[in-house]
């Protein structure tokens, strides 16, 4: 008899992130237009956006050797109420009327490396909540809470457009991340990953070094991982290079949506929510259908190319066809997130997940500074719509060339039940 999914410690784990992830869409959407309509520049926009990401490029690697040999659960409940008292202090700031960008970038590097450290110990810790049988499940509740939290961006857009300022979004995530960080530390579970690399009483730069190149030697001695590792550097190089030319789209194109009821800015949130929307329809149908095994790496080769095709050209369509466009590439994202991360996570050793996830995020991180760059610079001189044209074909040939041609080798992580 298949054991059940709902918990304790997964009811509290899903309940605390679902909170906390609340707070951080609203106030992501708000300072990121903010920082927009203050310098009005797409560059400067993303190299904002930069600014945050690029610590996460290097926290992942630090923090993976460290997580396999310390409480997870403890770093995780942690960050999450040293983020609140960041997030309490930046509405007292924005309460008091300043702002200035070189403090918010200043700001944002801290945030970024807290979110670095803390996605490598959550994304390690999350497995050891899911009760044997049911990752598929398990993995399919994890990506609806991103749509349910995002359904809160159309919220963050009226209240700052109402009011003028974000400092209550920013009050709000403050509570936010402390009410998730109370509800964490609750969790019963009993790590054991640290009896499989015993702890040292010393921090040692050579037990890091040790440690670190016995992670980025797994992920070489294991061509699967290798090849899903490459692909996604490459896959969040282009599309997060996508998806930062999607506000200054609609907020440099007026005119093509004046005979709309709502203004281009309000129409980009929408969008955005129907994208969400289409994740959260697909987490509810991977919930109740399990994929046979043996399809999965074909599903998500299909997924990866129709992903492509379709973010290429929907902002070519009419606004009713956009809508379907976004809607069917959120659904097709969550199945993409469900098999790659129910699959390696379940294939990866527990005492080896968190050098693995730290090496994986790495790669991820930097790929998107480097799309986010680019489109920075790309956007300052060219249409947004020839560069996501541009970008999606040359994801569309990643899948072909890398991920098609390793089909031998990564079928052996995605064809597995979990």
């Amino acid at each position: 008899m298949q054991e059940k999914l709902w918990t304790r410690d997964f009811t509290i784990i899903t309940l605390g992130t679902v909170i906390s992830l609340l707070g951080n869409s609203v106030s992501g959407f708000a300072i990121s237009l903010l920082v927009l309509d203050y310098t009005g520049s797409t560059f400067l926009y993303t190299f904002f956006l930069v600014c945050y990401f690029l610590p996460k490029v290097f926290a992942p690697m630090l923090a993976g050797p460290y997580l396999d040999r310390r409480s997870r659960k403890k770093v995780i409940y942690s960050l999450d109420f040293l983020s609140a008292g960041i997030y309490l202090l930046l509405y007292f700031v924005i309460r008091g009327g300043f702002f200035q960008y070189g403090v918010f970038l200043a700001g944002v590097l801290v945030i970024g490396a807290i979110d670095g450290v803390y996605t490598v110990a959550y994304d390690s810790f999350f497995p050891n909540l899911i009760s044997p049988g049911n990752f598929s499940r398990g993995y399919s509740v994890s990506s609806m809470l991103y749509p349910i939290a995002a359904c809160m961006v159309p919220v963050a857009a009226i209240v700052y457009k109402t009011m003028g300022t974000v400092a209550p979004l920013f009050l709000f995530n403050a509570v936010s991340f402390f009410l998730a960080a109370c509800f964490e530390r609750s969790i019963r579970y009993q790590e054991t990953h640290m009896a499989a690399a015993p702890r040292e009483e010393t921090v040692s730069l050579r037990r890091f070094r040790r440690d670190f190149r016995e992670g980025v030697a797994y992920i070489r001695g294991e061509r699967g991982l290798l090849v899903i590792t490459v692909y996604f550097f490459i896959n969040m190089l282009l599309g997060q290079g996508v998806q930062v030319l999607y506000l200054p789209f609609f907020r440099n194109h007026q005119a093509l949506y004046a005979s709309l009821p709502v203004d281009s800015i309000t129409l980009c949130s929408i969008m955005s929510s129907i994208d969400v929307l289409g994740r959260l329809a697909g987490g509810l149908l991977h919930y109740r259908i399990a994929y046979p095994p043996r399809k999965k790496f074909t599903i998500a080769l299909c997924v990866y190319a129709a992903v492509s095709v379709l973010a290429s050209v929907d902002l070519f369509f009419p606004v009713p066809l956009m809508a379907l466009a976004f809607f069917a590439d959120g659904l097709l994202a969550v199945t993409s997130y469900s098999i790659r991360l129910s699959t390696t996570q379940a294939y990866v050793p527990n005492a080896m997940r968190a050098r693995f996830n730290g090496t994986f995020q790495m790669a991820c991180n930097a790929g998107s500074i480097l799309g986010q760059l680019l489109s920075g610079v790309l956007g300052e001189f060219l249409p947004e719509r020839g560069i996501i044209f541009a970008m999606m074909a040359v994801n569309l040939a990643a899948v072909y060339l890398i991920v098609y041609r390793g089909r031998a080798d990564v079928r052996k992580v995605y064809n597995r039940e979990v």
